[in-house]
Order: C-alpha cells, then sequence, then structure tokens
C-alpha cells in the first residue's frame, strides 16, 4: 500500500472512528442538559456539542470528521479524546489515525517463532499458545491446543502456510462458538484487536485481507467491525464449555514478546482447588495419555 493510499485510508478510518466514538457518548454522561422541546435526531452527541467542549470551532471539528486533517495539534486530539471518554489504547488510536503514522516495527515480515520461545512454550505448566500479530497460532503446548479444541489437522498445520487463523476459528467455525462460554466477549476481543493492529501496520496486506474475508463471511464480524472497538489484548477471565470436561473458568494472561512485535502468549490456568482446576488437570492427564 503506497504512502498516499495508506493516508487515505487513515483518513476515512479516522472519519468512521470518531463518528462511532461521538455517537457512544451520550449528552447526560457530559452533564449536557436537553433543551425543551428538544429532539435528536442523532445518538450521542452532535457535533456542535462536541466541538464546544474540546474547544474549537464546529466548522474544525467537521472537517476532522470528513479527513481534513492536516493540522490538528496533539492539544486538540486530546481534547476530543477527553470528551469523548477514550481509553488509552483508543487515545493512541485517534493519533496514529490523525497523524498516519508509519507502520510498526516487523510490520513487513512474516512470523516467525525463534527456538527458545518454542521451547518455552512447549515447557509451560498451563495451557499455553503463541498467537502471532495476524492471529494466526504459531507454536503451543498440547494442553493448550485441547483446550482450544485444535484438531489434528490444525496441529499439523502450524508452522506452515496452513496455520491455523484464531479470528477465522472465532468467526468462521461453528466449534468456536460452541466452546467459548462467551463467546460474544471474545469476537468482541479479536475485532478490537484487530482494529488497532490494522491502523499500526497498513502495509500488511495479508491483515487486510483477512479483515475482508470475515468481513465478507461472517455478517458478526462486519457487526463487530462496524462499532469500531479499539483495544489491545489484555488479561482476563475466560469460560468455556469444553466438549471433553465441561465449564472452565481460566485466568488468561498475555505475555508480549518484545523482540517479535505481535507475537503474544497466552497462558491458561485454573485458580487452585477449584473444579476448573480439576477439570483442566484431567484434560491435561487425557491430552498426555
Amino acid at each position: 500500500m503506497s504512502q498516499s493510499r495508506a493516508g487515505k485510508s487513515s483518513a476515512g478510518e479516522l472519519g468512521e472512528f470518531l463518528r462511532s466514538r461521538r455517537a457512544a457518548v451520550t449528552p447526560e454522561q457530559l452533564g449536557i442538559a436537553p433543551s425543551y422541546g428538544d429532539r435528536r435526531r442523532v445518538p450521542g452527541l452532535r457535533r456542535e456539542e462536541l466541538a464546544e467542549l474540546a474547544g474549537v470551532s464546529t466548522t474544525y471539528y467537521t472537517r476532522l470528521e470528513q479527513g481534513e486533517n492536516h493540522q490538528v495539534s496533539d492539544a486538540v486530539l486530546d481534547a476530543i479524546a477527553r470528551v469523548l471518554k477514550l481509553s488509552p489504547d483508543e487515545r493512541a488510536h485517534l493519533h496514529r489515525l490523525a497523524r498516519a503514522l508509519p507502520p510498526v516495527r516487523g510490520a513487513g515480515h512474516e512470523d516467525q517463532v525463534r527456538a527458545p520461545v518454542r521451547d518455552l512454550v512447549a515447557g509451560s505448566r498451563g495451557a499455553a499458545v503463541l498467537v502471532g500479530r495476524r492471529t494466526d497460532i504459531l507454536a503451543g503446548n498440547p494442553l493448550g491446543y485441547a483446550l482450544w479444541g485444535l484438531t489434528p489437522e490444525e496441529i499439523a498445520g502450524i508452522g506452515t502456510p496452513q496455520a491455523p487463523n484464531q479470528a477465522r476459528r472465532v468467526f468462521l467455525g461453528p466449534a468456536a462458538r460452541a466452546l467459548f462460554a462467551d463467546w460474544e466477549r471474545q469476537a468482541e476481543d479479536l475485532v478490537a484487536y484487530l482494529r488497532l493492529a490494522t491502523a499500526e501496520r497498513p502495509d500488511d496486506l495479508a491483515l487486510h485481507q483477512l479483515v475482508s474475508e470475515l468481513a465478507t463471511g461472517s455478517d458478526d464480524f462486519a457487526r463487530l467491525w462496524r462499532d469500531h472497538p479499539v483495544r489491545d489484548c489484555l488479561h482476563t477471565v475466560r469460560r468455556y464449555r469444553h466438549p471433553v470436561v465441561g465449564e472452565l473458568e481460566l485466568n488468561e494472561e498475555i505475555l508480549r514478546l518484545p523482540d517479535d512485535p505481535g507475537q503474544r502468549l497466552i497462558i491458561s490456568a485454573a485458580e487452585a482447588g477449584t473444579p476448573s482446576a480439576e477439570r483442566l488437570a484431567l484434560l491435561g492427564s487425557l491430552t498426555a495419555s
């Protein structure tokens, strides 16, 4: 993708992102009292209300939503972020879109798993899976594969161009919808990450092709994508309805590899002494045998 095309794409994304966030903030949240007889035709804030609270003219803000962002200052972006109550990830996303910043380090290379990392993953005590920046499954241990329900064919494809992709599995595969008890949350987490990743890596053609494939093949993905969720992957509690051992509630920790940008080691473990710990141990013993 050329720099000019990336800039145009960022401008369009900027307007869509601002409109989605403006629609998500209600006047009541900001202490704006409704006028007598006021019939609001738009959800959330009006452009003029946001502009006034951010200290800019309505014309200036309107041009920003339309992609005319050549001279916008950090102070203006921070003021808009404050009014829209953006999270730190969303604030950084706003600055990246407005500035059309260059891709992050490592955006133009394929994910390669270093041997020490592969050994670390294989030797992890919990269920461990290594995921790349496009959500490809790059490595894992047997318990991690069993927890995520990978088939023998998917496991055989790891490390090849046919590696299983977790976003595809969640949105295009019925097994994942049954596996994750909180499927909607898992789905939104993936969309929010992909929103962040595509803005950071405008020149990663394969990543953008993945998004197009998911938007075409999944109505749920297309719906969530239109909402513009933006956040990085964070630790969480994940609930499973596992077909072999039943319900599990696991702590999911995510470790980023600074020397391998975009790669994330996802480790799932249960609190000691809980039914989930017993079931996870059973899954481990069944996998080992």
